[in-house]
């Protein structure tokens, strides 16, 4: 009898994915919510995947791997960690984020429903320099944000500081998404031809 049930259990096993999660810091947390049961390095998938609802702040997490496979996250409150990759880019229900208070370098957000996500907070991360998302404009608009971090359709972390000041300007547009021509006292989104957008008030 106990021949036949390994038999029929051994296929079942086979057939189980497992979601790769090297941080224990992040792993013990998935624990303590019932994600997970062995700090092992590795969560069942299924057990993560329908999730919608994750708090992990303050835990000392520095690599979040592993994210990825919550493909039906709407509510991320991930800051007050010591993560310094965020890649968001396979989540596209999200609709908040707390990401403030880490040691961000690089975020993407390229997850194609950019206007989705109605709450974001990045602030308190003092090496962001860029973002990558889909809608720049949705993003500076919408977003909150360290005033030194900017949004682009396609961020290179380790040369932000040297492009900038050789960007050339494209267009330049109201809040409403219409090419204007520059006045005083006007909300501004300068686009440039590397896909940064700068946000400026000329005050007269």
């Amino acid at each position: 009898m106990l021949r036949y049930l390994l038999i029929l259990l051994f296929p079942l096993q086979l057939l189980a994915q497992f979601t790769y999660v090297p941080d224990d810091n992040f792993e013990q947390r998935l624990i303590n919510l019932g994600y997970d049961f062995n700090l092992d390095d590795y969560v069942e998938t299924s057990s993560i995947d329908t999730v919608t609802y994750l708090d992990i702040p303050n835990q000392g997490i520095s690599d979040v791997t592993g994210l990825e496979a919550f493909v039906s996250l709407r509510y991320l409150f991930c800051h007050s960690n010591e993560i310094s990759v965020l890649d968001l880019h396979n989540l596209s229900q999200l609709f908040e984020v707390n990401c403030a208070s880490n040691q961000l370098v690089s975020v993407d957000v390229r997850n194609g429903n950019n206007s989705g996500l109605w709450y974001w907070n990045s602030m308190g991360n003092s090496s962001l320099n860029c973002i990558d998302v889909d809608d720049v404009l949705y993003a500076d608009y919408t977003w909150a944000t360290d005033s030194w971090t900017q949004f682009s359709n396609n961020c290179n972390p380790s040369s932000v500081n040297q492009f900038v000041a050789h960007k050339k300007l494209i267009k330049v547009l109201d809040v409403f998404g219409r090419n204007v021509t520059p006045k005083p006292n006007m909300t501004l989104f300068y686009v440039y031809e590397d896909g940064t957008i700068e946000k400026k008030i000329m005050i007269k």
